[in-house]
């Protein structure tokens, strides 16, 4: 369970870029984080994970998120960055994909079949020992959730996770996220995948909570989405 408790945060004094955020995500629950740029949806996720430190109340399953609980909290939660190469920091795909487990005191023998069913899962078998400097920003994307999936989080982040991917690699992310059993919380501009993916939706704007609920309703609200800098996902505005 994910809760914020009147969480704000400011970059700048004065300028807030989150402002009194209260929502709760049941464990299990699959929600997307929708807004226009500069919503503050990264931001959210940035002080989810203890990378930003803002004013209120955060907690993963009870836990409240602070400088002594970081390592308990970030075992328990699986980040996609928005950008792949901020990511991707070992030589190849592979010691990416282990790094995490083996730091976390997973067995050699229980990460490597994580990652050899990761990568089958994905379809990305043969990136295995390619080097990450050598593969496109499209396979280094799924990369980059590859070595998500094989952390087994409690709690799975994807920030614009199919952001640079072809229609193919888009859909096996699609069908991933949906045979998962954790927590997500997926932020991104793509709303036909949030369609596909979540069955809640939250939108910010102006740093605030505009809308939350099914995500069927949400995103087939016309009137609501364009007046918050959005349109209706392809599949639906086609209907019309």
């Amino acid at each position: 369970m994910i809760e914020f408790r009147n969480v704000s945060f400011s970059y700048e004094k004065d300028t807030p870029v989150l402002q009194d955020l209260s929502f709760r995500i049941d464990a299990g629950e699959s929600v997307g984080l929708i807004g226009a740029n500069g919503a503050g949806k990264s931001t959210l996720m940035k002080l989810l994970l203890g990378l930003l430190q803002g004013q209120g109340e955060i907690l993963v399953d009870g836990l409240a998120v602070s400088k002594a609980t970081l390592p308990e909290i970030r075992r328990r939660l699986g980040f996609v960055l928005q950008n792949s190469d901020h990511q991707m920091f070992m030589p190849t795909v592979y010691e990416d994909m282990i790094f995490a487990p083996l730091n976390y005191g997973v067995s050699r023998e229980e990460t490597e079949q994580r990652v050899d069913a990761v990568l089958e899962q994905l379809g990305l078998t043969a990136l295995k020992h390619r080097h990450n400097h050598k593969i496109s920003g499209g396979e280094k994307r799924m990369a980059a959730i590859a070595t998500v999936l094989a952390m087994e989080p409690e709690v799975i982040l994807m920030d614009e996770p199919t952001s640079a991917l072809d229609p193919y690699n888009r859909r096996i992310v699609i069908n991933t996220i949906c045979s998962l059993s954790q927590t997500r919380l997926i932020a991104s501009h793509d709303l036909d995948m949030i369609l596909d993916t979540c069955d809640r939706v939250i939108l910010l704007s102006q740093g605030r909570i505009a809308a939350d609920g099914p995500a069927r309703e949400i995103l087939r609200d016309r009137a609501l989405l364009e007046a918050h800098r959005m349109e209706l996902p392809f599949c639906l505005a086609g209907r019309e």
